[in-house]
């Protein structure tokens, strides 16, 4: 009755002010405040007397609306996820949101299903519930999640014991240590926080105020002195970039305040947030793997990002996460312990994949720049010289990222150079394997070697890799679909070839 229509005020707000302020205390907006306030309350009244849910044998049922009525079915054994989300609001209210993720049959669709605001232990209780018993309605046909750590045991389908009652065991693999939130400085997403901020402030008093600020706007920098203008907006500029290290760790703070990384009940349970509190659940028989992520600023203090490669899974930027920013060291040994982790070394490629990073990254800006000497255009020949010059050190780091590699049950494949990935997935998660090569390519004896599976991405690309060696990479790993497709030559030995 309270949470429903507060968060429905939040959009309210914006539009109640900005009548008070332009209208002033009109008795007519002041009434129409009141309305609106009164009909938020009702039918927030409405939704709670309304409102229920019931978890059945093989379904979950959501009935809700008094004059539109909705009645969702979700099967259980299509549950693909169970996230507990809370507000500041939820928590100093004592509730939480239950996010319900499912498969809904056709493809790419899902059919989800929200139960906001229960009792928070009402919500954990739903959580393990939900899971527990799709691993029951899944046990005739696959093994189910035991406990945590270990592999996937059968459930027993006449088992009438909850959740609760077949694991209760929880082994922490991760707390976010204090000093970890200072590495909220190296990432690029939270470094332009305060230009991000700027523009939603703008935005709102645009929307708000509309033409009324644009006409001050303008008013206010057509009758200031140049010169004014010029230095006030340098040291804008210098505040915002001195600012930016400062507004990248709060963010990164409330973000991943208190992080840890959980094994129950045959899933990896990641929560955070401070004041969102977000819990995200992961059952271990749909992780495949995992992506080590990094940008350049977070190599030169060894750190990397986690995120796990996970079957069916939507919003994987962020509901896929396992840890944040760390260094490698430690993130590794979390990895050691909770998922398995690439032992073995990572193959580099042919030198003729270096002379196309310089090709992409520099030849473009040296043609510009020549074009521009020749025609006598000073500013477009520095510029394009200078972007020539930046790009040789970005195609040296580009290919010195190229890598993949086996060691005998995960594949590994990196590439990448502002944005650096690192993705390994285990053997068995390989459904195919496509190779694609340009005309280029080609005469180089190169290929670009894409990993299929059915998770995260659903590939993860080699980059110009040798062509030679990538079909005998993808033969070893999986002989059963590449073999049969080697020609043999006339002395009995197999060759490269469709």
């Amino acid at each position: 009755m309270v949470v429903g229509p507060i968060n429905q005020l939040r959009s309210l707000l914006l539009p109640i002010a900005a009548g008070l302020v332009v209208g002033g205390f009109n008795p007519w907006i002041l009434t129409a405040t009141v309305v609106a306030i009164l009909g938020l309350l009702v039918g927030g009244f409405v939704t709670w007397k309304t409102f229920r849910y019931e978890i059945g044998e093989e379904r979950l049922e959501i009935r809700s609306g008094l004059i539109r009525r909705s009645r969702r079915t979700i099967p259980l054994e299509r549950v693909r996820g169970v996230d507990v989300t809370s507000t500041l609001l939820h928590r100093m209210l004592g509730v939480a949101v239950v996010r319900i993720e499912a498969a809904a049959g056709s493809a790419g669709g899902t059919e989800d299903g929200k139960l906001d605001a229960v009792d928070a232990a009402e919500a954990e209780r739903l959580r393990r519930e939900l899971l527990h018993r799709k691993a029951v309605l899944t046990a005739g046909t696959e093994k189910a999640p035991g406990v945590a750590g270990e592999e996937g045991v059968a459930v027993d389908p006449d088992s009438t014991a909850t959740a609760t009652e077949a694991s209760d065991d929880t082994v922490t693999y991760f707390r976010m240590p204090r000093n970890w939130y200072l590495y909220g400085a190296l990432s690029l997403g939270y470094l332009v926080t305060p230009f991000v901020v700027l523009a939603t402030l703008f935005g709102m008093v645009q929307q708000t105020a509309g033409e009324m600020a644009t006409d001050f706007l303008v008013g206010w920098v057509t009758t200031t002195d140049r010169g004014f203008l010029v230095v006030f907006a340098v040291v804008s500029v210098g505040v915002l970039v001195l600012l930016m290290p400062i507004f990248a760790v709060v963010s990164y703070t409330l973000t991943h305040w208190g992080f840890t990384l959980r094994g129950r009940d045959g899933a990896l349970v990641a929560e955070r947030g401070l004041l969102t509190r977000r819990s995200v659940t992961l059952e271990r028989r749909r992780i495949r793997g995992y992506e080590q992520l990094d940008s350049p600023l977070e190599r030169t203090r060894r750190a990397v990002r986690l995120r796990a490669i996970v079957t069916g899974l939507g919003d994987t930027a962020n509901r896929a996460v396992l840890l944040p920013t760390g260094p490698r060291t430690e993130v590794e040994s979390v990895v050691d312990r909770a998922l398995d982790l690439f032992r073995g070394r990572l193959t580099s490629h042919p030198r003729a994949a270096l002379y196309r990073r310089f090709t992409r990254a520099v030849l473009p800006f040296a043609v510009v720049a020549a074009g521009a000497v020749a025609l006598d255009v000073t500013w477009l020949a520095v510029t394009a010289g200078v972007l020539a010059v930046l790009g040789m050190p970005l195609a040296v780091d580009r290919y010195r990222s190229l890598g993949h590699g086996y060691d005998g049950a995960r594949v590994s494949v990196r590439s990448g150079s502002l944005q650096r990935g690192q993705a390994t997935v285990e053997r068995s998660a390989v459904i195919g394997w496509t190779w694609t090569q340009t005309l280029f390519q080609r005469r180089s004896g190169l290929a670009d070697l894409q990993v299929t599976v059915g998770a995260g991405a659903g590939g993860y690309t080699a980059q110009d890799a040798s062509q030679k060696e990538s079909v005998d990479f993808a033969a070893r790993i999986t002989p059963e679909m590449v073999r049969p497709f080697l020609a043999e030559t006339d002395d009995g030995r197999r060759a490269d070839g469709a």
